[in-house]
């Protein structure tokens, strides 16, 4: 190898091991329990069934080329605009089961007296740095991380930037009691100051309950890893949150599988059901959903309403921004599904479910 070669390898591994953002690594005895798992083969997690995962540096070069000059459609032409809340009215919100949407895959959910925060992705940009990405669609969030109040868990589907933010749990990190996530991603928490008696990790069809919830790690058809060499080093999940009164899907991120009807004969029907649909392309069909499937994978978990997800925040893939939501609408019309389409920030109240989707607001944009 090249002298040449050698500086640039130990640059980049210095480079990588100095950037927090890129999260921790397992050690050996921590590899040594993943084995346990009928997930986890060869040093690193897999799915159940056989799935290309892989792309070529023809198709990776392509797919570059389309992030960074792709049509002006795959934005919105103007900020989106956002419904603010503040942190009086979730402190002392005490009604049914609600639900805000930050854009994309991040939600605040109420319920029993509780506050809990799915993927919480707050920054500008989903990359580790910014000048990797584009930003964020809508200038505001409902409310800002500094200004929202205790927070009882935090649930992850898996470590993906767009999902697993290292700003973001800095900043949340004093505020929240727990950490649910699967197996793996925790040592990305650990090493962001997170004490290890505050997370959870589950593998599929594992559950926990908590305060008078339930929350069980699901299968999803995906992938892992914030580097490169680091491809399923964490296992990534579709969540169940359960109450007394309320059962709730949360898709993470994946593909279209068997495993949606395996997850509705066995824990449903759900009330509500956040499913995938935005950020897809045929070289990834087999991670990403089509909004077509979107709809079908509501209907195999017997949800009886769909809110699509996913979308509305970041351009990760070259089709319209809005696109998603437009043929997810009518995929779903096809199958009598009903579906809730908020505005970012507008509050879900579950026992008072409305059909969103009637009002367009996407189009304003």
């Amino acid at each position: 190898m090249k002298k040449s070669s050698v500086i640039i390898l130990i640059l980049s591994s210095l480079f990588h091991s100095c950037s927090p953002q890129f999260g921790g690594v397992a050690t050996k005895e921590q590899r040594t329990e993943y084995e346990k798992s009928s997930n986890y083969s060869d040093g690193k997690f897999i799915n159940q069934k056989k799935v290309d995962e892989s792309l070529s540096f023809k198709e990776l070069r392509k797919g570059l080329w389309e992030y960074l000059f792709t049509p002006s459609e795959a934005k919105p032409q103007n900020d989106i605009l956002v419904e603010k809340i503040d942190s009086l009215n979730i402190a002392q919100f005490k009604d049914s089961t609600r639900l805000i949407w930050f854009g994309h895959s991040t939600f605040l959910l109420q319920l029993e007296n509780q506050n809990i925060l799915i993927d919480p992705m707050f920054s500008k940009v989903a990359a580790p740095y910014t000048w990797l990405g584009s930003n964020r669609f809508s200038k505001e969030l409902p409310i800002e991380i500094e200004k929202m109040p205790s927070i009882d868990a935090v649930i992850l589907s898996h470590d993906h930037y767009d999902h697993l933010d290292y700003k973001s749990i800095l900043k949340l990190k004093n505020k929240v009691k727990m950490f649910y996530a699967p197996l793996g991603v925790g040592v990305h928490l650990v090493k962001w100051g997170i004490e290890k008696e505050r997370i959870v990790e589950l593998d599929w069809w594992q559950e926990i309950s908590s305060k008078g919830l339930t929350f069980k790690c699901t299968p999803s058809q995906h992938f892992s890893g914030r580097k490169f060499k680091t491809r399923g080093s964490t296992l990534w999940s579709s969540w169940i949150i359960q109450s007394p009164t309320e059962n709730i899907f949360f898709s993470g991120d994946g593909g279209y599988g068997d495993h949606f009807k395996e997850i509705g004969e066995r824990y449903g029907p759900f009330d509500f059901a956040m499913m995938e649909c935005g950020q897809y392309d045929e070289k990834w069909s087999n991670i990403h959903m089509f909004p077509e499937q979107t709809a079908q994978a509501a209907l195999d978990i017997r949800a009886k309403h769909m809110m699509p997800i996913h979308w509305g925040a970041f351009k990760l893939a070259p089709h319209s921004w809005s696109e998603p939501v437009e043929r997810v609408i009518a995929a779903a019309k096809k199958l009598n599904l009903p579906v809730i389409i908020p505005r970012i920030g507008e509050p879900i109240t579950l026992q008072k479910t409305i059909d969103y989707s009637q009002d367009a607001w996407w189009l304003k944009y």
